[in-house]
């Protein structure tokens, strides 16, 4: 077992003034997670210690946060790639709410905006409403998202605008937008493109950087650009 240093930033509104940084020394083996130092730590050192967790296998995103300055799963980093020391922060530009967790509500509240859900008031086939493997293909990276916030979180451009839709969002919009069965286009459309919507995007790439599933949002949401100007949807 190697010895870390889990160099953690805290804060509990309640009772601090600002955020601190609090280090705890933990032993671990090379194929051990960092979620796995950090449960450590929480049940053998300090019970206060507070973070989210769930399924600890890449599935529900509930354990993203700022591990040596990126964005990342902690049941996805694997604490022999890590050094000695390692930083661990809430993911950035979200409210904390108490040392890694932070206010997820500003994010999912973006994704509602675009209507992420199938809308087809047709009438129901007699089995399933179908669709070609390659109309499902163009779909399948984008509907591998696991609404972590990496990306959001990431984005340079929600920083600066918290009103922006962010990649999220946008990447939710493509998954429905050429969806062949979905007919609410033209309303889904509509909310994306604003002053703080789609044309927000400047390609900086940190959300494709940061996707634990590895999704080049960047080029979907470019796609959604494309995709308006043929439909003389301008800026």
């Amino acid at each position: 077992m190697k010895r870390y240093i889990f160099r953690i930033k805290r804060f509990n509104p309640e009772t601090d003034q600002a955020p601190y940084w609090q280090n705890f020394e933990v032993k671990l083996e090379p194929m051990e997670r960092l979620l796995d130092g950090l449960l450590r730590i929480k049940e053998e050192q300090d019970g206060s210690l507070t973070f989210r967790r769930s399924c600890a296998h890449g599935i529900c995103g509930s354990c993203a946060m700022k591990i040596n300055g990126r964005n990342r799963l902690a049941c996805q980093t694997l604490i022999k790639d890590m050094p000695e020391t390692v930083e661990i922060e809430p993911l950035e530009a979200y409210p904390v709410i108490k040392d890694l967790v932070v206010d997820m509500e500003p994010f999912f509240s973006k994704n509602e905006e675009v209507m992420p859900y199938l809308i087809n008031n047709d009438p129901p086939p007699d089995r399933e409403r179908l669709q070609s493997p390659d109309d499902q293909q163009r779909l399948v990276e984008s509907i591998t998202c696991i609404m972590c916030g990496s990306c959001t979180s990431a984005c340079p451009v929600y920083w600066s605008d918290r009103q922006y839709l962010g990649p999220s969002a946008l990447l939710k919009a493509f998954r429905f937008i050429f969806d062949t069965r979905d007919r609410a286009t033209e309303e889904r459309l509509k909310r994306i493109i604003h002053s703080h919507g789609l044309w927000r995007c400047h390609s900086i790439y940190n959300c494709v950087e940061v996707c634990p599933k590895e999704i080049d949002i960047t080029s979907h949401i470019a796609a959604l650009k494309r995709f308006a100007l043929r439909n003389r949807l301008k800026p």
